[in-house]
């Protein structure tokens, strides 16, 4: 991107982010994951949409949908709900029989006592004591043996200025923030990290319960950090001389849970908080080139990318002026939800990179095994396994458990095997020679480790998913539109990726801590009735049920998957039907068979999916409605600001701007979802 995209004909903070991001920045690799792929599937050329489907199950039978299939387990009980038709509107659709009520929106106060929301009168210390915007990865954790009372986690990825803030317009200039004011970045700094609210099922409806259970996290909380990168000098700021001490949480995309009671949280596109004062010849903020011993680890982790104008006002944004700041953001956190008073812990041993989300199962051995997805184009899968194991009554010894282990990244190769190449200081090209002078050198730069040690470069690595029984692990690979022809591979097959694909990955015999897995593809996306796309689906896929760009997904109680969706401001180019949220089938004869169960208002993505583990209840996370592309959307056809926005989702009332929300579903008269 030159430095003038981002002030270029966007019509949202986020499709400006979004451009931005297309930019690779790890280093050209022929090893690519679609090369890999190609060379692997030759013999799948055939194909090519829904008749291609059709044909490779005559010719080869069932085995070629189910490659990766573990012939001893049984498969899940199927999917009985009535599809959702796609397509796009003002609102949101859920399938028949259930009913889907807002649980909480932006604003909505966690405290008892506040007044209700006004965003005109919205100021940074109300925000922090209100539910923050777009919502994203959703946690539950039951307070009760019935499941009806609980806390959710929920994250807070980032702002939308021109539907949050009256006057701003429609096409925010991000690079010198005329019309966003101090008062502005107040708001959006306590609008981002993460919210713990208490909900309970009370009349038959889910409700918050505002009270002392109810927490902010955001860009101000303080927190500590642990790990090989505690301490290290690239860690130290002029606020924190330790370099243990740090402040916020920023960018917070999915996450996870851990067994013994804690929430973990991705932060994911942290660069772009970051800014300089230096200019170019063109007047422009600098991207890149500005110098200096830190340029190597700036460029590859894009920084500075001027999105925000928070360093006009707090310094530690600022790398001219506080250089170590953005080496203490981009890791994985833990939160205790249950305890209001302590303070996040960021692990340094996780590495740091644009982390999607942090999903974790307790491997046979007793250690616990971390899977994580760096969300860029031509970025890594990476997992971590503990040193020490989990003891289930020992609470306090289990929140040290990811402080210490060894972090790998994958490397897909095309015989269908996936090869975990540990990131240890003094191994292989892990030396002072290639910039590394210690462990707490590698988990900072993991991303240029990464490179050394020649990982697979994916299309978009997103959440990373193990099931929670037979050993499988599923990878959302969202889209890749800059790869080109020379650049295809076994596990990233397509040119042009704007679709995505699904990964599965086998740990043998159920050990996640293996050096070697083997791996399959399980859906690529995309129209299969169109033959150039090159789709893979289960021939009984309906006219409504493919889709395009997975992002986060999930399990259910009974181990079945679901995935939502997010398919950016190009909707309209590649399904021309909202984002939502799909019931994907991965044994027997539904392997790789989707059927759509909600469907999101204009211009908004589907992000953080929960059941309580009962499977009685569904939370969804509703992200940015009205932004996303909505100049595409006939009805509207214009840039969607405060006072115009596409649609007033959820509250639908003239003084109120659309608000991200999440959404809580129930089937009617009870039971379990689907």
């Amino acid at each position: 991107m030159n430095k003038n995209m981002l002030n270029d004909g966007f019509s949202c903070a986020a499709e400006a982010f979004e451009a931005y991001d297309d930019i690779p920045l790890s280093p050209p690799r022929e090893d690519t994951i679609g090369a890999i792929i190609a060379r692997r599937h030759s013999r799948r050329d055939v194909l090519k949409g829904s008749l291609g489907v059709t044909a490779a199950t005559t010719l080869f039978g069932t085995a070629a949908l189910a490659a990766g299939s573990n012939p001893t387990r049984t498969a899940p009980a199927p999917f009985a709900f009535k599809e959702v038709a796609a397509g796009i509107d003002e609102t949101h659709h859920v399938a028949e029989g259930y009913e889907a009520d807002i649980l909480i929106r932006w604003g909505d106060p966690l405290f008892a006592g506040m007044a209700p929301f006004d965003p005109a009168k919205l100021t940074g210390a109300e925000q922090a004591r209100r539910f923050g915007y777009n919502c994203d990865y959703i946690a539950f954790f039951p307070l009760d043996r019935r499941n009806t009372r609980g806390l959710l986690c929920i994250n807070h990825e980032y702002a939308n200025p021109e539907v949050m803030f009256a006057g701003i317009g429609g096409r925010p200039d991000r690079n010198d923030f005329a019309k966003i004011t101090e008062g502005h970045v107040a708001v959006e700094m306590a609008a981002h990290g993460v919210s713990v609210v208490e909900v309970a099922l009370t009349g038959g409806k889910w409700r918050p319960v505002l009270g002392r259970r109810n927490r902010r996290i955001t860009a101000h909380t303080e927190m500590t950090v642990d790990g090989p990168a505690a301490g290290h000098h690239r860690m130290k700021t002029k606020a924190d001389p330790s370099g243990r001490k740090l402040w916020g949480t920023i960018n917070n995309c999915a996450g996870g849970r851990t067994p013994w009671g804690t929430y973990l949280t991705g932060e994911e596109n942290c660069h772009g908080y970051f800014w300089t004062d230096q200019r170019g010849a063109d007047g422009k903020r600098l991207n890149k080139g500005l110098g200096g011993a830190q340029q190597r680890s700036y460029e590859r982790y894009g920084i500075p990318s001027n999105w925000y104008s928070w360093g006009r006002f707090h310094e530690r944004f600022n790398v001219d002026k506080e250089p170590n700041e953005c080496h203490r953001f981009n890791w994985i956190v833990e939160i205790d939800a249950f305890d209001p008073q302590s303070r996040p812990v960021k692990h340094s041993a996780l590495g740091r990179c644009r982390h999607e989300g942090a999903e974790m199962i307790v491997n046979k051995d007793g250690r616990v095994v971390v899977y994580t997805g760096d969300d860029s184009r031509f970025e890594y899968i990476y997992r971590f396994v503990s040193k020490r194991t989990y003891q289930p009554n020992n609470r306090a010894h289990n929140m040290r458990l990811l402080s210490e282990g060894t972090l790998s990244v994958a490397r897909f190769d095309s015989d269908g095997t996936l090869k975990w190449l540990p990131l240890v200081f003094g191994v292989g090209p892990l030396t002072p020679a290639n910039g590394f002078h210690s462990q707490a050198d590698v988990l900072i730069d993991a991303r240029i480790a990464a490179d050394l040690l020649k990982a697979t470069p994916m299309d978009r690595p997103e959440d990373v998913q193990p099931h929670p029984t037979n050993g499988k692990v599923y990878a959302m690979l969202t889209n890749n539109d800059r790869r080109r022809p020379e650049q295809i591979d076994k596990a990233n097959p397509r040119a042009a990726n704007d679709l995505g694909h699904i990964i599965e990955m086998t740990a043998p015999g159920g050990n996640h801590a293996a050096a070697t897995f083997t791996w399959d593809i399980l859906i690529k996306c995309g129209d299969p009735n169109i033959a150039e796309v090159g789709a893979l689906w289960n021939p009984a896929t309906s006219a409504d049920g493919w889709f395009a760009c997975p992002d986060n997904c999930a399990f259910d109680a009974l181990g079945r998957l679901w995935v939502s969706t997010d398919q950016g401001s190009l909707w309209a180019k590649k399904t021309n039907r909202a984002d939502g949220f799909y019931a994907v089938g991965t044994d027997g004869d539904t392997r790789a068979l989707p059927k759509l169960f909600f469907r999101c208002p204009v211009g908004a993505e589907m992000c953080g999916t929960c059941f309580t583990p009962d499977d009685r209840a569904l939370f969804l996370a509703v992200q940015h409605p009205a932004t996303d592309g909505v100049r595409d959307w006939k009805p509207f056809a214009r840039d969607s600001t405060f006072e115009d926005p596409a649609t007033r989702w959820p509250d639908f009332k003239p003084n109120m701007p659309p608000r991200p929300s999440v959404v809580a579903i129930r089937k009617r008269g009870g039971g379990r979802i689907a």
